[in-house]
């Protein structure tokens, strides 16, 4: 691993349905923050407790949706909607003009089976159209959606709330949680960990995203890791499709290394993995408090990278427009069939789709 490599630079419980941030690969590591949160609280140093209670933003989803949401499935299972928020505000206006709204850039959901032992991950493409429901959105006013809309226009039109009300309705399935991280969340995270190693089998230099590796072995610190997750012009067919496989090979190798990154043998790493967590993340309100948070981490910890089965949504491109993909009504189906059941995805949900083909899979893969 050279200079070269390391320095360049680039928003529950046991039961189902209740709305809860994902295993902890979902969360890209705000789950270890929660753990950490939890360790110092039972540690005795109760000011930590107020202090990382104080860092935690929450969003009432319950109370923003009413009734107007699938059953609650109680089968052990979870389900969580993980959301990487691309506002270009404050910390995030080098990446772009501050338009003055956000979008969902990155949209996983994440289902926990019954146990906690394995976790499937189906991607949402933010390109994809779909008929969104109508919204609450921040004025108080209500947008009556439509068809034909991006899928991540429905968090900038009602923020959360709209974008959960969104994949339960493509979805037929209710959110147990609700997480979202920003760029600069992103970033400061993955640094407290120390950076992330990660194998590239090609180089990949996106002037848009500003990532420049060379073919190897590097480890990515903030800048680079959040530079990799946002790259699809120079990988693939420049889409999205391309951008969300290099997304979850950076998770999977952040899965795989993260348990040895020694923070609980190390009491300031663990402090500022803790702080800097609770302040990256936006949490539904089940999870607004610091004993949830643990109760949430220490229930996930058993799910490995091996255990993780990742996949996009089934999509085909837009024949109205090669920019955009829909839904392969059929096979998106079995899909939520399968995880509403808390089985596994089956293959032939994804063999047609246009989402988890082509070359960018095979970029990025963990340090060996």
């Amino acid at each position: 691993m050279t200079e070269e490599s390391r320095g360049r630079g680039a928003r529950a419980t046991g039961r189902r349905r209740k709305q809860q941030p994902g295993h902890r690969k979902a969360l890209t590591v705000a789950a270890w923050g929660a753990a950490g949160v939890v360790l110092f609280g039972g540690s005795g140093l109760g000011y930590l407790y107020f202090k990382f209670n104080g860092n935690i933003r929450s969003v009432d989803i319950d109370a923003a949706l009413g009734t107007d949401r699938p059953d609650n499935i109680d089968n052990g299972s979870m389900d969580i909607l993980v959301l990487g928020s691309d506002s270009r505000s404050g910390d995030n206006s080098e990446y772009g003009a501050d338009e003055g709204t956000a979008r969902s850039d990155t949209a996983m959901v994440v289902h926990v089976y019954e146990g906690h032992k394995k976790a499937s991950i189906v991607s949402i493409p933010r390109d994809t159209m779909v008929t969104r429901p109508a919204c609450t959105t921040d004025d108080g006013k209500t947008d009556p959606g439509g068809r034909r809309v991006m899928f991540n226009e429905s968090y900038t039109t009602g923020g959360p709330a709209c974008a959960v009300k969104t994949v339960e309705k493509m979805s037929g399935t209710r959110m147990d949680h609700y997480i979202e991280v920003d760029f600069s969340g992103f970033k400061e995270i993955i640094d407290k960990l120390g950076g992330v190693d990660i194998t590239t089998t090609r180089a990949i230099k996106d002037t848009k995203s500003r990532l420049d590796l060379t073919t190897g072995t590097h480890t990515l610190g903030g800048e680079q890791a959040l530079a990799l997750v946002r790259t699809r012009k120079s990988v693939g067919d420049g889409s999205d499709l391309g951008r969300i496989q290099l997304q979850q090979a950076f998770i999977k190798a952040l899965i795989e290394q993260v348990g040895d990154v020694g923070v609980f043998s190390n009491p300031k790493k663990l402090f500022d993995l803790a702080d800097t967590a609770t302040k990256a993340v936006t949490a539904d309100s089940s999870l607004d408090d610091v004993n949830s948070l643990m109760s949430f981490a220490s229930g996930l910890k058993g799910i490995s990278a091996a255990n993780m089965n990742m996949i996009t949504l089934p999509v085909r491109y837009d024949p109205a427009d090669p920019n955009r993909v829909i839904v392969l009504d059929r096979e998106s189906k079995q899909v939520w069939s399968a995880l509403r059941l808390d089985q596994p995805i089956p293959a032939s949900a994804t063999k047609d789709s246009a989402g988890d083909r082509g070359e960018t899979a095979g970029i990025v893969r963990s340090a060996e």
